[in-house]
């Protein structure tokens, strides 16, 4: 049977209550009769990007089947947040994801096989986060949560106009890290904004056994900072109260707190069997109310959608994913080395010879005399 608490939840992806923000309803109707269509040039966009996530998203499930990718994580179902959010950011700005941000990692630039590499196990981070400003994504639950108050303390203490978006699932909520991001984003004013998608679950774990709290938005009053709710199955909403935090951030208005009300269609990852946990009758609903199709419907309905079109975007996807599929099929062993090279920005001595260590035993050399090996 659907749980409560998820009965609950769909009240409120339903427009049972009045702090979702929404523009696009579950039926691709406006949720405000009479007010003013979104920009056609926006919903286009996310329209587009979205398709590629999904194909893509769909193609790196096929991967980790076929071996290919040590794990994925599919985002399937929460593609509205994840494009939603990145649409609104500057060039300037940074993102910070999780391990299930791929989709939102690629919408931001970056190449699919190097935004795939930590899936792969090749390497901690397969591309260069300097140059898409775009943080290694975080395994660990929360870290990029600090990592992204920190980098926004330091952008308001220059004076430039930088602002950190941090992608955050509601099982990150229950981490100690992600209070101490909070506290010390609202205590200095940093200019990032922390997006939560609950999803609903945290691997088995249901929102109901993360917190006793209504929302888990009303975290933010502890904190003394702003907060929203909006349908995370609702792109254009998304990318609406995204940009609005990011200009309240950039204006020294400091930080925001976002929760984004989605669902985990799929598994954790391509090793978890979901229905373990959770019955059909409960994600079947939460199908109905695709992020896709809902602004497909819209598109349509308003005209700016034919078949013709449609079949563009479609086929733009199957080449980004026939792409990715052929570059994928090669292997390419990574330098042992290169687990040293991105610790700190200058090595440390124990760093230095514990690089060393691992030279010497490679070539097959033995310590130098009274020098044992030490473990890493």
């Amino acid at each position: 049977m659907t749980t409560e608490a998820t009965v609950h939840e769909l009240g409120l992806i339903a427009g049972d209550d009045p702090r979702v923000r929404r523009v696009i309803g579950p039926t691709g109707r406006l949720a405000r009769p009479g007010a003013a269509a979104p920009a056609a040039e926006l919903c286009l966009e996310l329209y587009r990007r979205m398709v590629a996530g999904r194909r893509l998203d769909q193609q790196a499930t096929a991967l980790a089947k076929q071996g290919r990718l040590t794990v994925y994580p599919s985002s399937q179902g929460q593609e509205a947040c994840q494009i939603g959010a990145v649409v609104p950011l500057s060039p300037g700005d940074w993102l910070f994801p999780t391990y299930r941000d791929c989709v939102a990692v690629m919408a931001r630039g970056v190449d699919p096989v190097e935004a795939l590499t930590l899936m792969r196990g090749d390497r901690h981070c397969g591309y260069d986060p300097y140059l898409h400003r775009v943080a290694p994504q975080t395994t660990p639950l929360a870290t990029q949560a600090v990592h992204a108050a920190g980098l926004a303390h330091a952008a308001r203490l220059r004076g430039d106009s930088t602002v950190a978006l941090a992608l955050i699932g509601d099982g990150a909520t229950s981490e100690g890290d992600f209070h101490e991001a909070c506290n010390f984003a609202a205590v200095f004013r940093s200019p990032v904004v922390f997006l939560i998608q609950n999803n609903q679950y945290a691997i088995s774990v249901p929102l109901s056994r993360q917190t006793a709290a209504k929302r888990l938005a009303d975290k933010a009053i502890g904190y003394g900072m702003a907060a929203h709710v909006v349908d995370g199955n609702d792109a254009v909403a998304v990318a609406a109260v995204v940009a609005e935090a990011l200009t309240a951030a950039r204006a020294g208005q400091g930080p925001c707190l976002i929760e984004a009300l989605t669902y985990r269609v799929g598994p954790h990852t391509n090793s978890d069997d979901p229905a373990r946990y959770r019955t059909e009758e409960e994600v079947e609903p939460w199908r109905r109310r695709d992020p896709l199709a809902r602004l497909r419907t819209h598109l349509r309905g308003r005209g700016l959608l034919d078949d013709a079109g449609e079949a563009r975007v479609g086929e733009e996807a199957e080449r980004l994913a026939a792409d990715l599929r052929r570059r994928m099929e090669h292997d390419e062993a990574p330098e042992p080395g290169e687990l040293f090279a991105h610790v700190f920005a200058e090595p440390t001595p124990r760093l230095r010879r514990q690089a060393e260590e691992l030279r010497r035993e490679l070539d097959g050399a033995r310590p130098a005399d009274g020098e044992p090996c030490r473990p890493a």
